[in-house]
């Protein structure tokens, strides 16, 4: 416990952020760092509430009391290595995961939870300006010989586990870089491709190989890995969008919005464009159909595209504006949330089904949309038209590629098309072959990747030593 009467005397500490007006003329990120002193502070209102429920919260049960208390004790070093004990990637969920671990604090029943989230970030930003994060090469090789395919953050947290333990390790990806949707699906202005790169050079000096640009969905090039390797993980993600076929579908200007925040990622990391066309919100209207993340980092990439309008579309009724506490504490609330992309303006409209895409000469012109109705029926006569240059479709993803890969390697597919790997060792139909991430328990959050990869880790080291592992369960 970190003070007896801290959440008592100090207040929650709300993130600051530079102006929407002026921080959409950039793509850097516009998270202000809180000052040492504030963050301890802050520290001190975690409270000895007996049953941490902020645990239940995190996927990776982060240890959140014990390092509150250590930052709180100005232990920064030792906050760290209880941070790195349970997550491998602690500033990249410290700027992009949305935080379950304070919805589900004590104190968020009366809407004033620690802001846990950034002193996870402080802390292992502190860790590297200080030198205190470096390789951790293994003292012994075991001599086995472990591939994995997908370089997001299920795989690399496989990787640097595995290479920890002594195996070697290789990671191939068909992207240039490494990093997955962290550096070609999330923008800039969340997560800059910078602190992808410094990890991955620890990774690199701790033993782990990175084969990118590799095209390993041909039969020929994806049979003999699981021969030149002891064990195989896959953790390629489930790429495959959610489509909306609705007439008009195939006008030019109407994309999957991962096409168009990759590009943009390329675009900024001055990279091969690998979309056959530019892809641009420049003086265009746009509607961003899907209200999740992916689409409000699409409302944020095109107002620094320079877009005239951007509107978001969602099928479902305005959620709640505030939860009910007694029905949903401590898990996440269904409630009305505003990111900091839909804060920077544009519509957002709820309970309207898109009917057809409008164009003209081949090319997108508007949308077709008719309101839905309480109970998701259409309302008569509630029939209306947008301008819509350019429709992203922001609608989720089903899972992995059924071809390529998949279709070479044969291993056993769940009825929705994810892989079917046992819950404990991680283990497909085939011997030697893993799965782990979105490809196996579906579409989630970067802490539940980093949750399967670091698992998976474990089983494989089971796998390949014929005992069990001595890498954390979590």
């Amino acid at each position: 416990m970190s003070k007896a009467t801290g959440f008592l005397e100090h207040e929650p500490l709300a993130p600051a952020y530079e102006s929407a007006a002026s921080r959409i003329k950039h793509s850097r990120e516009f998270l202000r760092a809180p000052a040492a002193p504030d963050l301890r502070r802050q520290a001190a209102r975690c409270m000895d509430c007996g049953t941490p429920y902020c645990h239940t919260g995190c996927p990776i049960h982060n240890q959140i009391p014990d390092w509150n208390n250590l930052v709180y004790e100005d232990d920064w070093r030792r906050a760290l290595r209880n941070l790195h004990s349970t997550n491998n990637f602690p500033e990249w969920t410290g700027r992009v995961c949305p935080a379950p671990c304070e919805a589900a604090c004590t104190l968020n029943l009366i809407d004033k939870p620690v802001t846990i989230k950034a002193i996870e970030l402080a802390i292992v930003e502190r860790g590297w300006q200080e030198g205190w994060i470096v390789p951790e090469p293994a003292r012994k090789r075991s001599g086995r010989s472990v591939g994995i395919v997908g370089a997001g953050p299920a795989g690399l947290a496989a990787a640097q586990q595995l290479a920890r333990a002594g195996h070697k390790v290789t990671v191939y990806d068909r992207q240039a870089k490494p990093g997955g949707l962290l550096r070609y699906g999330i923008p800039d202005f969340k997560l800059e491709k910078r602190w992808v790169e410094r990890r991955i050079a620890q990774m690199q000096a701790e033993g782990v190989r990175f084969c990118m640009n590799q095209d390993i969905g041909r039969a020929q090039a994806a049979q003999p890995l699981l021969r030149r390797h002891d064990a195989l993980i896959l953790a390629i993600g489930t790429e495959v969008a959610r489509d909306l076929p609705l007439p008009g579908r195939e006008l030019a200007g109407v994309h999957f919005a991962m096409d168009f925040l990759r590009q943009q990622n390329q675009r900024i990391g001055q990279e091969k464009l690998t979309f056959p066309e530019p892809l641009s919100a420049a003086d265009k209207h746009v509607v961003v159909l899907g209200g999740g993340d992916t689409g409000s980092d699409c409302i944020g990439t095109s107002w620094r595209q320079g877009a005239k309008s951007v509107t978001q579309l969602e099928i479902m009724a305005p959620p709640p504006r505030q939860e009910n506490k007694d029905l949903s504490w401590p898990h996440w609330p269904l409630k009305m949330r505003t990111s900091t992309s839909q804060a920077e303006g544009g519509a957002r409209e709820f309970a309207v089904q898109t009917v057809r895409f409008l164009g003209a000469d081949g090319r997108s012109s508007g949308l077709e949309c008719v309101r839905l109705s309480k109970t998701g029926k259409p309302i008569k006569n509630s029939r209306f038209t947008l301008p819509a240059d350019l429709v992203l479709l922001a609608l989720g993803f089903l899972h992995p590629p059924q071809d390529g890969l998949l279709a070479a390697l044969k291993p056993k597919r769940t009825p929705q098309g994810l892989l079917a790997a046992d819950d404990k060792t991680f283990q497909t139909s085939r011997r030697g072959l893993f799965a782990c991430g979105d490809m196996r328990r579906g579409q989630s959050l970067i802490v539940w990747a980093i949750r399967e990869g670091r698992q998976c880790a474990r089983a494989v080291d089971a796998f390949l030593a014929r005992r069990t592992s001595n890498l954390p369960r979590v």
